[in-house]
């Protein structure tokens, strides 16, 4: 049985494709936005205590950020250090998400981005 990706899921995925797949039903509804990769990466889900291989999964949202970047674009948002092109592929999403007719335009709260 696949796992359900739920906000209330304590289960962090930890590859771009798993952070991709866990945000893909709230895009659904209320279009693309950044913070539902954060969300999925296991921001603010993260069972007390728990164990968990930050690295890894930082490492996969990052990737996965980079993979809906480009999937927006047709191009790489890349960047010559590491901050930077985060900086961008953030401000791609951003930019893609506040077209007029997309979902996500009409979303004000940006606490998790």
């Amino acid at each position: 049985m696949p796992t359900r990706h739920t906000p209330e899921n304590i289960v962090i995925p930890d590859t771009p494709a798993t952070i991709l797949e866990w945000a893909a039903r709230p895009i659904e509804h209320v279009g693309t936005h950044q913070g539902l990769l954060e969300v999925a990466a296991g921001r603010g889900r993260a069972a007390a205590g728990g164990t968990y291989g930050w690295d890894r999964i930082d490492r996969a949202r990052d990737q996965a950020l980079g993979i809906l970047a480009k999937t927006l674009t047709g191009h790489a948002a890349d960047a010559d250090e590491f901050a930077a092109a985060k900086a961008l592929r953030h401000e791609v999403i951003d930019r893609w998400s506040a077209e007029p007719g997309r979902t996500a335009a009409a979303c004000t709260d940006h606490s998790l981005s």
